[in-house]
């Protein structure tokens, strides 16, 4: 990858193809769909601000939550009539989508002319939403936006992606990103996947070249690099069973097995206390969730990472819980 942003340094002296079009095929050939039907852009968070501008305009929109901060801020920045549908109950158990969203506290606000905002692979949860209880929303929603960011971390067999239903519904759109999977935040690479009048009409919303050469380059390069495609996947498939096992064996813990890079774990004590002597005592720091309202300060994530470093977490975990 790098390599391919090295041979494009000269570029630089022109403005990139505004249609992207070496980019939407090379994007098009991987999913197996029309070049037509992907819109790059300045990371998966632009392509969500539209989405949201679309959603605003629906009745309501269905919620997941707990659920990323970004959607309730791209929601509420265009006024859009937000109806949450808690994914966990009080006692931290987990309800099916379905059942979320027939139970949500705002349920009267619900009409064929809603849209839901969902992301699968689940952020913060890591609960991966198998397609099929994805379908029926596709006929009782009038929008339907998945924001697919963290699914490249499954292997393709495993995946749950909606992409080849885009095509039968209209209402549909995908969202993915280059960002969580192969590391490239600071280039800013996503893309939308729908239908290609909703992507020209986003197309007319933005300002122009949203999307840098080397960002375009980089994302080329990616998604042919199989060889790290396949040693991520069997890295993350015996490590996050691994840290999941060595986290349920502490005291107070119950982590989620989740499917992305991450997971969530439960605490029976505060996380405060516990992330500062984690942070005081091993140089380690583990993410509260303090942002998510639903969640507050029983919950923390933490990254999957190298057995060392798992390790290296479980050993200072047990060192602050158990002494």
């Amino acid at each position: 990858m790098l390599a391919a942003i090295q041979a494009q340094l000269s570029s630089l002296a022109t403005y990139p193809d505004p249609a992207y079009s070496q980019l939407r095929q090379g994007l098009a050939r991987h999913h197996g769909i029309s070049p037509n039907w992907i819109l790059p852009g300045n990371g998966a968070a632009e392509l969500l601000t539209w989405a949201c501008r679309e959603l605003a305009t629906q009745t309501a929109c269905l919620l997941p939550t707990p659920a990323f901060g970004d959607y309730r801020r791209g929601l509420q920045g265009f006024a859009a009539t937000i109806v949450s549908c808690p994914l966990l109950t009080n006692q931290g158990t987990e309800i099916s989508l379905e059942q979320a969203i027939a139970s949500a506290p705002q349920r009267q606000g619900i009409s064929p002319d809603s849209g839901l905002l969902l992301n699968n692979p689940h952020n913060p949860t890591g609960r991966l939403f198998h397609r099929d209880q994805i379908l029926p929303l596709l006929d009782t929603c009038a929008l339907v936006v998945v924001d697919e960011a963290f699914m490249d971390f499954l292997p393709p067999g495993q995946q749950q992606s909606v992409i080849d239903l885009v095509g039968p519904y209209d209402n549909l759109v995908v969202v993915r990103s280059q960002t969580k999977f192969y590391s490239l935040p600071g280039l800013r690479l996503g893309y939308a996947i729908a239908q290609p009048e909703r992507l020209q009409r986003w197309q007319h919303w933005r300002d122009p070249w949203p999307v840098n050469i080397l960002a375009a380059t980089a994302a080329l390069a990616a998604i042919q690099d199989q060889p790290f495609q396949q040693q991520s996947w069997a890295w993350l498939g015996q490590a996050r069973p691994q840290l999941v096992d060595g986290l349920t064996q502490l005291p107070g813990l119950m982590p989620w097995p989740g499917a992305a890079n991450y997971l969530l774990v439960r605490s029976d004590v505060p996380v405060p206390p516990l992330q500062e002597a984690l942070l005081r005592r091993h140089r380690i720091l583990i993410r509260d969730c303090l942002s998510f309202p639903e969640l507050g300060e029983h919950y923390f994530r933490v990254a999957i990472r190298t057995p060392d470093d798992n390790q290296r977490l479980l050993t200072a975990l047990a060192d602050v819980l158990i002494g």
